[in-house]
This record gives structure tokens, sequence and C-alpha cells, in this order.
């Protein structure tokens, strides 16, 4: 057997460009290399806070996610994601930039979610701040027009420690943020046949949130683990 070289590190097949953050990162959160079943490669992008990127619509940033994501792709990464599903801003760019595939933001899941529903159902997104998230957002994820989109901003945990960048996260608050949050928005559109998770902070509360709904509930997640399956297909034994 031969083995080719080219790049720095080997194993690692999804890089990941995260901001710069100081929040608890639980288990299912992207940023907790323990939330994978696969090992990833991580980039901070200095200066993009949680703050900036959703509620200043990542302003300045866009050269600094370029740079951060070259120098994932140089030390070996096949592919590459963000940690904010308000980055659908910069999809095209990176995409053009990087020379691999990206995935910006698990907005890009919404039409294919759409096209697995049932005649008369549709998906619901629920984001970490429905105020900020614009049309843009979601035009440039190929979000289809008249998505429902509900925030946890009336929640007494979640969306003040993420977009305040706080060192203290209240578990069961944030649970109970998201359960809040996703039973109103089926309330308020009782034709939803799953939801989405647009924050990829959320993913640790996707299991009460099937719970609390009874729906099918997609994330940053489930999108990367089939991203990663198409850089690395399985090999089957012969036959």
């Amino acid at each position: 057997m031969i083995a080719e070289g080219g790049k720095a590190i080997y194993g690692a097949h999804i890089g990941i460009l995260m901001l710069e953050a100081r929040f608890p990162r639980i288990q299912g959160d992207m940023g907790n290399a323990l939330s994978w079943p696969f090992p990833v490669h991580y980039r901070v992008v200095r200066g993009a806070s949680p703050e900036r990127v959703v509620r200043r619509r990542a302003e300045g940033l866009l050269d600094a996610f370029i740079a951060a994501g070259r120098e994932l792709v140089a030390d070996g990464a096949d592919g590459v994601t963000t940690n904010c599903g308000f980055l659908s801003l910069y999809q095209a760019e990176l995409s053009a930039a990087l020379a691999v595939p990206v995935a910006a933001s698990s907005l890009m899941q919404a039409a294919l979610i759409q096209a697995t529903l049932p005649p008369g159902r549709r998906v619901g997104i629920l984001t970490i701040s429905a105020e900020a998230l614009t049309p843009e957002h979601l035009a440039k994820a190929g979000v289809p027009e008249g998505t429902p989109v509900m925030g946890t901003e009336g929640g007494a945990e979640l969306t003040r420690v993420i977009l305040g960048d706080e060192p203290r996260l209240d578990v069961e608050a944030a649970r109970a943020d998201m359960i809040e949050a996703a039973r109103a928005l089926t309330a308020a559109h009782p034709d939803l046949g799953a939801i989405l998770l647009e924050c990829t902070n959320m993913v640790p509360y996707a299991a009460d949130v099937r719970a609390a709904t009874g729906l099918p509930v997609h994330s940053i997640h489930n999108f990367i683990c089939w991203f990663q399956a198409s850089l690395v297909p399985p090999r089957f034994p012969d036959p």
C-alpha cells in the first residue's frame, strides 16, 4: 500500500468556523467536540462575537471568516461549516473562496425538509432571535417563502446567555425556553410537519422539542453528520 500525503492533519474532514465566545458549550453544542461521532477541525474567528454576528449581520467579518476557512482547508478540512445559522449571509462568498464544499447554516436544510413533508404540511424554524433573522438570511439559505419563524427571545435564559455571551447557563431554564418557543410555534401554525433549529446552540434540546411537539426536529447536528457522510462514504464488505 502507498500512503499519499498533502495535508497537515489527517482523520478529520469537517472544519468548523467558530464564533469567539465564552458561554458554556454543553454536549450537543456544535462547539463541544464530544458532540460529534467523528473528529472535526476547529478555527475561532477572532472578533466574531455572538452579538456582532446575529444582531449586526456579521458586519466587517467576511474577510476574517474567509481567512480562517482557508486555514482549515490548508490544515486538511475537506468541507467547512460554521457554528451560527445567521452566517447564511456568507454562504455564497465562502463557497467561492474556499474551493471545498461549504454548509454555512442549518437553515440550508429548510427546502429539503419541506420536500419530505406531506401535502398541507410545512417546516417551521426556531431561532435564537426572530427579530434579527431577516428575509435576506432566509433567502440566502434557500428557505421557502412564508416559512414560519419563532424566536426564544421571550424566554428567561437561552437568548440572553448566548447573545450576551455570559459565562453561566442554567441548562434547565434554557430547556424550558426551547419547549415554550416550540409549543408557541406549533400553536400559531398547526399545519407544521417538522421543526428546524436555526441556532447551533439549540441542539442539546432537540429531543425535548421532539417530545413536546411530536414533530421531527432537524438541526445543524444531523446536517453535518449528513455532510460528513458525503466526504467519507462508508465502505461495505465485498459480497
